[in-house]
């Protein structure tokens, strides 16, 4: 409860972005970036459990952290790059620099509330946990303003240097190629002769001078590159790469590049979502049911068919594959808050009611979850605590003045000095420091 006020003291704290950018929450591909990340941050020193690997919806290569929580990629760096030891060398390089407390110094240079207005961060806190829950298509946005991304973002040349030689290091501690980090360097090469405004804003933030690739070299020499690939990470890399593209590209270029999957079941996910995204539910509930004949465990294949349904209007039998998909990961928010939706969406309040309070539990922070539960709580004569629920949504998303009429609501009716009233005082707290 009480981590809840801080987050929302902090969300007042920051100025809504001029530019947006989307936050995907995406249970699948925040997997598969988990599993790519999870040997560095574990050579890095620092908790799998803790930093999360967070996906922006920008087709613009960028990488970047905001604090010690989440290292946030775009989905433009993903599809750029060409195997999976480049991508977690972006991540070894982005882990160092919270391992080498850059970002901490960083933030303590912010630390007065117009410096950090001024950086323009909106939600930047909240992002390393929230989101719309509803799958690749869904987004929330976080972005922030170009100039004060640069002026926030960029590093010296020292923590440049430092977080390159860290990262080779976490590379080689982990097993990992470090060839990676070169061919990073190659897709950026040139880039500090563009002028800014030409220039990618990964290059931008992360300078590719002469001297640095040269010193790039040397580490990799020093540390050796020349590890065979990892046939685990090429798939998970390979996994969400082709789901990306299948939610972002048209339906026929889709349908084209699934023919060239180096696994069976990464072809049968894109021509699904294809599908899908024509409105052929039928067509594309017929390809998953082929594939989980084949991966019946997989349960991010049974929520990516769970939201095929639920989108398509079938919502007993979305309900009944989110359900598998939650029996397979009961610990999964972002799996647990589809299943609450499409029981919500089936008619069943009080049953969704218990799993989305379930999936808030688990993460907070994520705005479907509380809007849902929100719905849910109405449905099943409890106002008060929809009140509360939609006031933290406000919150989270940056609508104070909505929240603070919630939260008013709520706390009117709710027991003085229980959690939830303190939750709405919180809230209340939050919307007065915005004013």
């Amino acid at each position: 409860m009480r981590l809840l006020g801080s987050l929302l003291i902090m969300l007042s704290l920051l100025a809504l972005p001029a530019r947006a950018g989307s936050l995907i929450r995406d249970a699948d591909i925040e997997h598969a970036l988990g599993q790519l990340a999870r040997p560095i941050l574990q050579a890095a020193g620092l908790s799998p459990s803790q930093v999360k690997i967070l996906l922006i919806d920008d087709r613009v290569p960028n990488a970047f952290v905001v604090d010690n929580r989440a290292i946030f990629i775009h989905t433009g760096i993903i599809t750029r790059l060409k195997s999976a030891e480049a991508l977690q060398a972006v991540l070894a390089h982005e882990a160092a620099h919270i391992a080498n407390g850059h970002v901490a110094r960083r933030m303590v240079q912010a630390g007065t509330r117009k410096s950090v207005s001024g950086l323009g961060i909106a939600l930047a806190a909240a992002a390393a946990a929230s989101g719309t829950g509803s799958g690749a298509a869904g987004a929330l946005a976080i972005g922030v303003a170009s100039s004060a991304q640069r002026s926030f973002l960029s590093h010296s040349r020292a923590e440049e240097s430092s977080a390159d030689q860290s990262a080779v290091r976490y590379l080689a501690a982990a097993g990992i190629s470090t060839r990676g980090a070169i061919e990073v360097h190659d897709i950026f090469a040139g880039q500090d002769m563009l002028s800014d405004a030409r220039q990618d804003p990964y290059a931008r933030s992360h300078p590719f001078t002469r001297d640095r690739v040269r010193a790039m070299q040397a580490y990799v020499a020093a540390y050796g590159g020349d590890r065979p690939y990892s046939a685990d990470a090429g798939y998970w890399f390979e996994r969400a790469k082709a789901k990306i593209w299948a939610f972002q590209q048209a339906p026929k270029s889709t349908l084209r590049r699934a023919k060239q999957m180096p696994s069976a079941d990464i072809t049968m996910m894109m021509q699904a979502i294809a599908h899908h995204r024509r409105a052929q539910t039928a067509k594309a509930t017929g390809v998953m049911q082929r594939l989980l004949n084949e991966r019946p465990r997989d349960a991010y294949y049974h929520e990516l068919m769970g939201q095929i349904l639920l989108e398509g209007r079938q919502f007993s039998a979305a309900a009944n594959a989110y359900a598998r998909a939650a029996k397979l990961q009961p610990d999964n928010a972002l799996i647990l808050g589809g299943y609450g939706r499409a029981l919500l969406a089936n008619g069943n309040p009080s049953d969704a009611l218990k799993v989305l309070e379930s999936a808030r539990s688990r993460d907070f922070r994520d705005p479907a979850v509380l809007r849902d539960l929100g719905s849910a709580y109405a449905q099943s004569g409890q106002p008060a605590m929809a009140s509360l629920a939609l006031a933290e949504r406000h919150a989270l998303i940056g609508r104070f003045k909505d929240a603070a009429l919630h939260a008013k609501r709520a706390a009117d009716r709710l027991p003085t000095g229980s959690g939830p009233w303190q939750r709405a005082q919180d809230v209340l707290s939050a919307a007065k420091r915005q004013e």
